[in-house]
Protein backbone atom coordinates (compact mmCIF):
# COMPACT_ATOMS: atom_id res chain seq x y z
CA UNK A 1 0.00 0.00 0.00
CA UNK A 2 1.08 3.65 -0.48
CA UNK A 3 2.66 5.27 2.21
CA UNK A 4 1.00 8.27 0.99
CA UNK A 5 -2.62 7.28 2.29
CA UNK A 6 -4.46 9.13 4.52
CA UNK A 7 -5.45 7.73 7.89
CA UNK A 8 -9.70 6.70 7.97
CA UNK A 9 -11.79 4.49 9.60
CA UNK A 10 -14.97 2.89 9.57
CA UNK A 11 -17.25 3.10 12.55
CA UNK A 12 -20.55 0.99 13.32
CA UNK A 13 -23.28 1.59 15.24
CA UNK A 14 -22.87 -0.05 18.00
CA UNK A 15 -19.74 1.65 18.59
CA UNK A 16 -17.16 -0.94 16.62
CA UNK A 17 -14.23 0.80 14.78
CA UNK A 18 -11.99 -0.63 12.27
CA UNK A 19 -8.89 1.48 11.39
CA UNK A 20 -7.59 1.57 7.90
CA UNK A 21 -6.41 3.90 5.31
CA UNK A 22 -8.31 6.10 2.66
CA UNK A 23 -9.13 4.42 -0.93
CA UNK A 24 -11.47 6.20 -4.04
CA UNK A 25 -13.11 9.45 -3.35
CA UNK A 26 -12.77 11.46 -0.46
CA UNK A 27 -15.46 10.47 2.52
CA UNK A 28 -16.93 10.99 4.84
CA UNK A 29 -20.27 8.56 4.42
CA UNK A 30 -22.71 6.68 5.66
CA UNK A 31 -24.26 3.52 4.96
CA UNK A 32 -25.51 0.52 6.09
CA UNK A 33 -22.91 -1.87 6.26
CA UNK A 34 -23.20 -5.16 4.56
CA UNK A 35 -20.90 -7.74 3.13
CA UNK A 36 -20.75 -9.87 -0.38
CA UNK A 37 -18.77 -12.99 -0.49
CA UNK A 38 -18.49 -13.42 -4.05
CA UNK A 39 -14.39 -13.69 -5.44
CA UNK A 40 -15.30 -11.70 -8.49
CA UNK A 41 -17.96 -9.23 -9.56
CA UNK A 42 -16.63 -5.79 -7.10
CA UNK A 43 -17.17 -3.38 -9.69
CA UNK A 44 -21.01 -5.51 -10.92
CA UNK A 45 -21.87 -5.18 -7.32
CA UNK A 46 -20.91 -1.34 -6.96
CA UNK A 47 -23.02 -1.10 -9.78
CA UNK A 48 -26.66 -3.13 -8.70
CA UNK A 49 -29.23 -1.00 -8.09
CA UNK A 50 -30.12 -3.19 -5.26
CA UNK A 51 -27.33 -2.14 -3.28
CA UNK A 52 -28.81 1.64 -3.22
CA UNK A 53 -27.92 2.86 0.10
CA UNK A 54 -25.28 0.56 1.25
CA UNK A 55 -21.58 0.40 2.09
CA UNK A 56 -20.19 -2.98 0.41
CA UNK A 57 -17.56 -5.58 2.55
CA UNK A 58 -16.00 -7.20 0.00
CA UNK A 59 -14.64 -10.39 1.77
CA UNK A 60 -12.23 -11.44 -1.26
CA UNK A 61 -9.11 -10.25 0.42
CA UNK A 62 -7.65 -8.86 -2.50
CA UNK A 63 -10.28 -6.12 -4.86
CA UNK A 64 -9.03 -4.57 -7.89
CA UNK A 65 -6.76 -6.80 -9.77
CA UNK A 66 -8.65 -6.97 -13.05
CA UNK A 67 -9.51 -3.38 -13.06
CA UNK A 68 -12.65 -2.20 -14.29
CA UNK A 69 -14.74 -2.40 -18.10
CA UNK A 70 -17.67 -1.04 -19.47
CA UNK A 71 -18.75 -4.89 -19.40
CA UNK A 72 -19.19 -5.07 -15.97
CA UNK A 73 -21.45 -2.18 -15.46
CA UNK A 74 -24.67 -3.69 -13.91
CA UNK A 75 -26.27 0.01 -14.50
CA UNK A 76 -25.35 3.63 -15.32
CA UNK A 77 -23.60 4.35 -12.27
CA UNK A 78 -22.68 3.04 -8.50
CA UNK A 79 -25.78 2.95 -6.72
CA UNK A 80 -23.88 1.15 -2.91
CA UNK A 81 -22.13 4.05 -1.25
CA UNK A 82 -18.95 2.92 -0.71
CA UNK A 83 -16.78 0.11 -0.34
CA UNK A 84 -14.79 -1.52 2.78
CA UNK A 85 -11.57 -3.84 1.60
CA UNK A 86 -8.72 -5.71 3.02
CA UNK A 87 -6.16 -4.89 0.00
CA UNK A 88 -6.82 -2.55 -2.97
CA UNK A 89 -4.99 -4.14 -5.57
CA UNK A 90 -3.49 -2.35 -9.06
CA UNK A 91 -4.90 -4.04 -12.41
CA UNK A 92 -2.98 -6.67 -14.02
CA UNK A 93 -5.50 -7.38 -16.40
CA UNK A 94 -4.67 -6.86 -20.35
CA UNK A 95 -8.47 -6.73 -20.92
CA UNK A 96 -9.15 -3.66 -18.31
CA UNK A 97 -10.12 -0.66 -18.99
CA UNK A 98 -9.30 1.52 -16.18
CA UNK A 99 -7.72 1.16 -12.82
CA UNK A 100 -10.05 0.10 -9.61
CA UNK A 101 -9.54 3.01 -6.76
CA UNK A 102 -8.80 5.97 -10.16
CA UNK A 103 -12.12 4.89 -11.60
CA UNK A 104 -13.67 4.84 -7.30
CA UNK A 105 -12.48 8.43 -6.95
CA UNK A 106 -13.81 9.06 -10.64
CA UNK A 107 -16.98 7.72 -9.74
CA UNK A 108 -17.13 9.94 -6.23
CA UNK A 109 -17.22 6.38 -4.18
CA UNK A 110 -15.49 6.31 -1.55
CA UNK A 111 -13.48 3.57 0.28
CA UNK A 112 -11.32 2.70 2.71
CA UNK A 113 -8.49 -0.70 2.71
CA UNK A 114 -6.73 -2.43 5.12
CA UNK A 115 -9.40 -3.43 6.99
CA UNK A 116 -9.31 -6.40 8.54
CA UNK A 117 -12.58 -7.57 6.90
CA UNK A 118 -12.36 -11.12 8.75
CA UNK A 119 -12.95 -9.42 12.05
CA UNK A 120 -15.49 -7.26 10.38
CA UNK A 121 -17.73 -9.85 8.50
CA UNK A 122 -17.55 -12.24 11.83
CA UNK A 123 -19.33 -9.00 13.34
CA UNK A 124 -21.84 -8.53 11.34
CA UNK A 125 -22.92 -11.56 11.31
CA UNK A 126 -23.08 -12.06 15.32
CA UNK A 127 -24.56 -8.67 15.11
CA UNK A 128 -26.35 -8.22 12.31
CA UNK A 129 -26.00 -5.75 9.46
CA UNK A 130 -26.22 -2.11 10.44
CA UNK A 131 -25.38 1.44 10.12
CA UNK A 132 -21.84 2.95 9.94
CA UNK A 133 -19.52 5.11 7.89
CA UNK A 134 -16.10 5.96 6.81
CA UNK A 135 -14.32 8.90 8.08
CA UNK A 136 -10.96 10.38 7.45
CA UNK A 137 -8.70 9.69 10.50
CA UNK A 138 -8.88 13.82 11.58
CA UNK A 139 -12.66 13.10 12.39
CA UNK A 140 -13.63 12.90 15.98
CA UNK A 141 -15.30 9.90 16.95
CA UNK A 142 -18.20 11.17 18.71
CA UNK A 143 -18.81 13.35 15.54
CA UNK A 144 -18.21 10.44 13.43
CA UNK A 145 -21.20 8.91 15.62
CA UNK A 146 -23.36 11.60 15.36
CA UNK A 147 -23.31 11.34 11.62
CA UNK A 148 -23.48 7.33 11.77
CA UNK A 149 -26.74 7.82 14.05
CA UNK A 150 -28.22 10.25 11.86
CA UNK A 151 -28.34 7.60 8.58
CA UNK A 152 -31.76 6.00 8.20
CA UNK A 153 -32.47 2.53 8.78
CA UNK A 154 -32.95 0.62 5.35
CA UNK A 155 -36.01 -0.86 7.68
CA UNK A 156 -38.41 1.19 6.16
CA UNK A 157 -36.93 2.79 3.32
CA UNK A 158 -38.24 3.06 -0.43
CA UNK A 159 -35.30 3.22 -2.57
CA UNK A 160 -36.85 2.08 -5.32
CA UNK A 161 -38.56 5.29 -6.10
CA UNK A 162 -34.26 6.74 -6.26
CA UNK A 163 -33.64 4.11 -8.85
CA UNK A 164 -36.44 3.80 -11.35
CA UNK A 165 -36.59 5.27 -14.27
CA UNK A 166 -38.58 8.76 -14.89
CA UNK A 167 -40.34 7.67 -18.01
CA UNK A 168 -40.95 4.17 -19.93
CA UNK A 169 -37.57 2.96 -21.19
CA UNK A 170 -38.42 0.45 -24.41
CA UNK A 171 -36.39 -1.91 -26.42
CA UNK A 172 -38.83 -3.02 -29.48
CA UNK A 173 -35.62 -4.74 -31.31
CA UNK A 174 -36.92 -8.35 -30.86
CA UNK A 175 -39.55 -10.32 -32.90
CA UNK A 176 -41.10 -12.54 -29.43
CA UNK A 177 -43.43 -11.22 -26.86
CA UNK A 178 -44.08 -8.14 -25.07
CA UNK A 179 -42.80 -8.39 -21.91
CA UNK A 180 -43.31 -5.11 -19.60
CA UNK A 181 -41.42 -4.90 -16.42
CA UNK A 182 -42.31 -2.65 -12.84
CA UNK A 183 -38.59 -1.35 -12.69
CA UNK A 184 -37.34 -1.07 -9.22
CA UNK A 185 -34.16 -1.58 -10.04
CA UNK A 186 -33.16 -3.79 -12.89
CA UNK A 187 -29.97 -4.72 -13.77
CA UNK A 188 -28.63 -4.88 -16.87
CA UNK A 189 -28.06 -8.17 -17.21
CA UNK A 190 -31.47 -9.20 -16.55
CA UNK A 191 -32.10 -7.02 -19.40
CA UNK A 192 -29.21 -8.68 -21.55
CA UNK A 193 -31.04 -12.35 -20.74
CA UNK A 194 -34.05 -11.64 -21.27
CA UNK A 195 -33.27 -9.64 -25.11
CA UNK A 196 -30.92 -12.37 -25.84
CA UNK A 197 -34.20 -14.71 -26.03
CA UNK A 198 -35.92 -11.97 -28.76
CA UNK A 199 -38.37 -10.59 -26.40
CA UNK A 200 -39.66 -7.11 -26.63
CA UNK A 201 -38.97 -5.43 -23.34
CA UNK A 202 -40.24 -2.18 -22.04
CA UNK A 203 -39.14 -0.83 -18.65
CA UNK A 204 -41.91 1.23 -16.40
CA UNK A 205 -41.23 3.09 -13.84
CA UNK A 206 -42.36 1.65 -10.16
CA UNK A 207 -45.00 4.21 -9.60
CA UNK A 208 -46.76 3.40 -12.89
CA UNK A 209 -50.66 2.51 -12.43
CA UNK A 210 -52.00 -0.99 -13.16
CA UNK A 211 -54.63 0.17 -15.74
CA UNK A 212 -51.63 1.33 -17.77
CA UNK A 213 -49.64 -1.27 -17.20
CA UNK A 214 -52.51 -3.53 -18.57
CA UNK A 215 -53.17 -1.35 -21.84
CA UNK A 216 -49.69 -2.52 -22.87
CA UNK A 217 -51.25 -5.71 -23.26
CA UNK A 218 -48.27 -7.50 -23.16
CA UNK A 219 -47.37 -11.52 -23.05
CA UNK A 220 -46.10 -11.21 -19.47
CA UNK A 221 -45.45 -9.19 -16.63
CA UNK A 222 -41.93 -8.87 -15.21
CA UNK A 223 -41.14 -7.77 -11.17
CA UNK A 224 -37.53 -6.60 -11.24
CA UNK A 225 -35.01 -6.52 -8.40
CA UNK A 226 -34.09 -3.50 -6.38
CA UNK A 227 -33.41 -1.70 -3.09
CA UNK A 228 -35.09 -1.17 0.26
CA UNK A 229 -37.44 -2.47 2.02
CA UNK A 230 -40.22 -4.53 0.24
CA UNK A 231 -42.69 -3.17 2.83
CA UNK A 232 -42.13 0.01 2.06
CA UNK A 233 -43.69 -0.38 -1.50
CA UNK A 234 -47.36 -0.99 -0.91
CA UNK A 235 -48.01 1.29 -3.69
CA UNK A 236 -45.87 -1.29 -6.09
CA UNK A 237 -48.16 -4.43 -4.74
CA UNK A 238 -51.50 -2.50 -5.06
CA UNK A 239 -50.79 -2.05 -8.73
CA UNK A 240 -49.35 -5.73 -8.52
CA UNK A 241 -52.27 -6.92 -7.14
CA UNK A 242 -54.33 -5.74 -10.40
CA UNK A 243 -52.00 -7.29 -12.79
CA UNK A 244 -52.51 -10.95 -11.14
CA UNK A 245 -54.37 -13.20 -13.42
CA UNK A 246 -54.91 -11.32 -16.30
CA UNK A 247 -51.51 -11.84 -17.38
CA UNK A 248 -48.43 -14.30 -15.97
CA UNK A 249 -46.47 -12.37 -13.86
CA UNK A 250 -42.70 -13.69 -12.72
CA UNK A 251 -40.63 -11.84 -10.62
CA UNK A 252 -36.66 -11.53 -9.60
CA UNK A 253 -35.45 -10.81 -5.45
CA UNK A 254 -37.64 -7.77 -4.47
CA UNK A 255 -39.81 -8.40 -7.66
CA UNK A 256 -40.08 -12.25 -5.70
CA UNK A 257 -40.92 -10.69 -2.42
CA UNK A 258 -43.96 -7.96 -3.93
CA UNK A 259 -45.67 -10.59 -5.61
CA UNK A 260 -45.44 -12.52 -2.33
CA UNK A 261 -46.69 -9.68 -0.73
CA UNK A 262 -49.71 -9.01 -3.01
CA UNK A 263 -50.45 -12.76 -2.64
CA UNK A 264 -50.72 -12.01 1.12
CA UNK A 265 -47.52 -13.24 3.15
CA UNK A 266 -45.49 -10.84 5.11
CA UNK A 267 -41.64 -10.10 4.62
CA UNK A 268 -39.00 -9.43 7.37
CA UNK A 269 -35.35 -8.21 7.62
CA UNK A 270 -32.59 -10.82 7.69
CA UNK A 271 -29.86 -10.09 10.40
CA UNK A 272 -27.49 -10.08 7.61
CA UNK A 273 -28.88 -10.73 4.65
CA UNK A 274 -27.83 -13.19 1.38
CA UNK A 275 -25.20 -11.08 -0.68
CA UNK A 276 -22.63 -13.50 -2.69
CA UNK A 277 -22.43 -16.21 -5.68
CA UNK A 278 -22.56 -19.49 -3.83
CA UNK A 279 -25.52 -20.43 -2.14
CA UNK A 280 -27.26 -23.57 -2.37
CA UNK A 281 -30.98 -23.07 -3.54
CA UNK A 282 -33.25 -26.36 -3.46
CA UNK A 283 -36.37 -26.57 -6.07
CA UNK A 284 -38.58 -28.76 -3.79
CA UNK A 285 -40.70 -29.69 -6.89
CA UNK A 286 -37.57 -31.77 -8.44
CA UNK A 287 -35.08 -31.96 -5.73
CA UNK A 288 -32.34 -30.07 -7.99
CA UNK A 289 -29.90 -28.13 -5.85
CA UNK A 290 -29.10 -25.07 -7.83
CA UNK A 291 -25.99 -22.70 -6.94
CA UNK A 292 -26.69 -19.17 -7.08
CA UNK A 293 -26.31 -15.65 -6.80
CA UNK A 294 -28.20 -13.28 -4.11
CA UNK A 295 -28.52 -9.92 -3.17
CA UNK A 296 -31.43 -9.35 -0.76
CA UNK A 297 -31.54 -7.96 3.05
CA UNK A 298 -35.35 -9.20 3.41
CA UNK A 299 -36.85 -12.02 3.20
CA UNK A 300 -40.58 -13.35 3.04
CA UNK A 301 -42.36 -14.91 5.90
CA UNK A 302 -43.91 -18.29 5.52
CA UNK A 303 -47.57 -18.37 6.04
CA UNK A 304 -47.08 -20.46 9.56
CA UNK A 305 -44.91 -17.14 10.47
CA UNK A 306 -42.11 -19.46 10.91
CA UNK A 307 -39.96 -18.53 8.20
CA UNK A 308 -38.28 -21.01 7.49
CA UNK A 309 -39.09 -24.36 5.13
CA UNK A 310 -38.12 -27.62 7.20
CA UNK A 311 -40.03 -30.20 4.90
CA UNK A 312 -38.47 -31.39 1.42
CA UNK A 313 -42.36 -30.74 -0.10
CA UNK A 314 -43.68 -27.46 -1.56
CA UNK A 315 -45.48 -25.39 0.92
CA UNK A 316 -49.31 -25.25 -0.19
CA UNK A 317 -51.83 -22.67 0.88
CA UNK A 318 -54.79 -20.69 0.05
CA UNK A 319 -54.72 -17.16 -1.30
CA UNK A 320 -57.21 -14.87 -3.10
CA UNK A 321 -55.85 -16.03 -6.92
CA UNK A 322 -56.30 -19.70 -5.80
CA UNK A 323 -53.45 -22.24 -4.85
CA UNK A 324 -49.85 -20.96 -4.00
CA UNK A 325 -47.10 -22.69 -3.59
CA UNK A 326 -43.53 -22.23 -1.94
CA UNK A 327 -41.38 -23.40 -4.10
CA UNK A 328 -37.66 -23.19 -3.19
CA UNK A 329 -35.77 -22.77 -0.01
CA UNK A 330 -32.21 -21.50 0.81
CA UNK A 331 -30.38 -24.86 2.16
CA UNK A 332 -27.69 -22.24 4.40
CA UNK A 333 -30.79 -21.28 6.59
CA UNK A 334 -34.31 -22.62 5.15
CA UNK A 335 -35.48 -19.44 4.26
CA UNK A 336 -37.89 -18.86 1.31
CA UNK A 337 -36.44 -18.65 -1.83
CA UNK A 338 -39.12 -19.21 -4.84
CA UNK A 339 -43.31 -19.11 -5.63
CA UNK A 340 -45.37 -20.33 -7.95
CA UNK A 341 -49.44 -19.99 -8.24
CA UNK A 342 -50.84 -23.00 -9.24
CA UNK A 343 -54.18 -21.41 -10.49
CA UNK A 344 -53.17 -18.11 -12.44
CA UNK A 345 -49.54 -18.27 -13.75
CA UNK A 346 -47.11 -16.65 -12.11
CA UNK A 347 -44.13 -17.46 -10.18
CA UNK A 348 -40.81 -16.35 -8.54
CA UNK A 349 -37.47 -16.62 -7.41
CA UNK A 350 -35.07 -14.84 -4.56
CA UNK A 351 -32.00 -15.68 -6.07
CA UNK A 352 -30.36 -14.36 -9.07
CA UNK A 353 -30.36 -16.84 -12.40
CA UNK A 354 -28.70 -14.04 -14.51
CA UNK A 355 -25.87 -14.24 -11.75
CA UNK A 356 -23.98 -11.28 -13.24
CA UNK A 357 -21.28 -11.96 -11.65
CA UNK A 358 -21.83 -15.70 -10.45
CA UNK A 359 -23.10 -19.29 -11.22
CA UNK A 360 -24.96 -20.41 -13.96
CA UNK A 361 -26.81 -23.08 -12.78
CA UNK A 362 -30.18 -20.87 -12.64
CA UNK A 363 -30.22 -19.44 -16.14
CA UNK A 364 -32.87 -22.10 -17.42
CA UNK A 365 -35.67 -20.52 -15.20
CA UNK A 366 -35.71 -17.22 -17.82
CA UNK A 367 -36.49 -20.09 -20.25
CA UNK A 368 -39.05 -21.66 -17.81
CA UNK A 369 -40.50 -18.37 -17.28
CA UNK A 370 -41.28 -17.64 -21.19
CA UNK A 371 -42.50 -21.00 -21.64
CA UNK A 372 -44.77 -20.83 -18.92
CA UNK A 373 -46.09 -17.50 -20.51
CA UNK A 374 -46.49 -19.15 -23.71
CA UNK A 375 -48.68 -21.90 -22.15
CA UNK A 376 -50.94 -19.58 -21.05
CA UNK A 377 -51.59 -17.38 -24.14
Amino acid sequence: MSAAREPAYLLLEDGTRFDGLAAGAPGPVTGEVVFNTAMTGYQEALTDPSYRGQIITYTYPMVGNYGVAEAFMESEQPHARAVVMREVAPSGSPTAQGDWEAWLAEQGVPGITGVDTRALVRHIRDKGAMRGGIFGGDVPQPEARERVEAEPSMSGQDLAREVTPQSPVVFDEGDGPLVVAIDTGIKRSIIDNLRARGVRLELHPCGTPATDLLARDPDFFFLANGPGDPAALDYVVANVRELIGKKPVFGICLGHQLLCRAIGLDTYKLPFGHRGANHPVKDLATGKIDITAQNHGFAVQTPDGSGRITGDEPVRWQTDFGAAELSHVNLYDYTVEGLVLRDVPGATVQYHPEAGPGPHDALYLFDRFLDLAERSA
